[in-house]
């Protein structure tokens, strides 16, 4: 093939330089008029931006464009002379819209020039299938002048790489399947050649139940020591991610990345419940019960259930969970957890008081080891201005114990914000008492 008779390391004297290797930066340009509108999204470029990230590849840019060649012209002349390496997706197709080819061509001015030992190759495919080829596909075969085919075992339309004397152009299929093969076949080998054995990992720290000012404050030292560039915080409602990145060899990562996480774990303190991508904290509340050789059972009211489906997701969760109940009534509260009508009149369902008789009372009905209780004010609609919307307490309680946990919270949010943090806060409540 014409692939075979170009030197494909010409112009890369810059990447294969290993002391430059940190250096390298990408951009990822997705070609395709659908991706403006809002039915399709580009999970090409997120398969994309994780395989680079995995050797310390810095993603640069990402663009879409649509299928117009002045716009691909414009967007790869401009990109490819910015960045070491340029991942292109989409347009590779037959019709007369997968203007990929001519767009690169014209943008590296460079002619297209039919390959008849692809032709045939796609011609075969189609044979596999009992299928005669149309004459539209003839187009896939045009190779741009100086390319290297890339094979593509799922489809038709093969892709392309092209060494230019700044930058590296890999041409994908945009067909997400069809992508993540020549991933696996191309893109990867050639970072692995390229990165010298350099990779990077990421670490994760998992935070319950902390503001993330709170936690940006206290891993402060963290910056300091190890760089602000390598440690980001990723928020969401009551569970922060603190992620590190370590770019190094296999040894060299497992031993930074362990001090990096032990050290901002040390930092965090108690609120750090897992080191685990996939850590949930109903997961580790359940390894905790697990361990202790203990079944908790719950009664919940303004939550409806969620803790008790939150704990049963984990598998296994027989061993340590016993059962629920939802008591959404004053009297369910009275005659199912023995709740006294005279706290609820007194202090109403949306109290510390009752809180704690609901989890000592589920403790006793259930005949569980622990208990844990909720009742607040969801809203939108319910709240006073003694206790407004997002009011929530949580007890958790101890068979064989007078030591009730509680905690009156005021959560932000619509209802369904609400029980989320609810239930998170419960959760964690339990996992303290476990730590005890």
């Amino acid at each position: 093939m014409a692939a075979e008779s170009y030197d494909r390391t010409e112009g890369l004297s810059n990447l294969l330089d290993s002391s430059k290797i940190h250096a390298m930066d990408a951009a990822i340009l997705a070609v395709g008029s659908e991706l403006l509108g809002t039915d399709r999204l580009d999970t090409n470029s997120l398969l994309l931006t994780r395989t680079l990230g995995a050797f310390g590849v810095e993603l640069q840019r990402k663009v879409v464009t649509g299928d117009d060649v002045e716009a691909i012209v414009q967007e790869v002349g401009r990109l490819s002379r910015v960045v070491d390496l340029l991942l292109i997706t989409g347009g590779l197709g037959p019709t007369a819209d997968d203007l990929t080819r001519e767009g690169v061509a014209r943008a590296l001015e460079r002619r297209l020039i039919a390959d008849d030992e692809m032709l045939d190759d796609i011609r075969r495919k189609f044979e596999r299938f009992g299928m005669s080829m149309p004459e539209v596909n003839r187009r896939q075969a045009e190779l741009i002048e100086g390319a290297s085919w890339l094979i593509n075992s799922r489809g038709t339309a093969p892709g392309m790489q092209i060494d230019t004397d700044d930058c590296v152009l890999f041409l994908f299929p945009g067909v997400p399947t069809e992508l993540e093969r020549m991933i696996e076949s191309s893109l990867i080998p050639w970072l692995e050649e390229h990165s010298e054995g350099l990779q990077t990992e990421t670490g994760i720290v998992r935070v319950a139940c902390l503001s993330e000012s709170t936690v940006e404050e206290r891993i402060q030292p963290a910056y300091e020591e190890f760089g602000r560039e390598r440690i980001s915080v990723l928020a969401s409602p009551a569970d922060i991610q603190v992620r590190v990145l370590v770019t190094g060899r296999a040894e060299e990562r497992a031993r930074e990345l362990e001090a990096m996480t032990d050290r901002i774990a040390g930092l965090v303190g108690r609120a750090a419940y897992s080191r685990d991508a996939d850590g949930t904290l109903e997961s580790v509340v359940g390894e905790l019960l697990s361990a202790a050789g203990k079944k908790v059972a719950t009664a919940e009211s303004c939550t409806g259930g969620l803790v008790a489906e939150r704990l049963t997701r984990v598998p296994g969760s027989s061993e340590f969970f016993e059962g629920a109940t939802v008591t959404y009534s004053n009297r369910l509260k009275r005659e199912l957890l023995g709740v006294k009508a005279d706290t609820l009149d007194r202090h109403g369902a949306v109290s510390r008081e009752v809180v704690e008789q609901m989890a000592v009372g589920v403790v006793a009905r259930l005949n569980s080891d622990l208990g844990v209780a909720i009742s607040g004010v969801a809203g939108p609609s319910g709240g006073t201005a003694a206790k407004p919307v997002g009011t929530v307490h949580v007890a958790v309680a101890e068979a064989g114990s007078e030591d009730v946990d509680h905690q009156e919270l005021h959560l932000p949010g619509d209802r369904r914000r609400v029980r989320r943090l609810a239930s998170q806060w419960a959760l964690e409540m339990l996992r303290g008492r476990l730590l005890r």
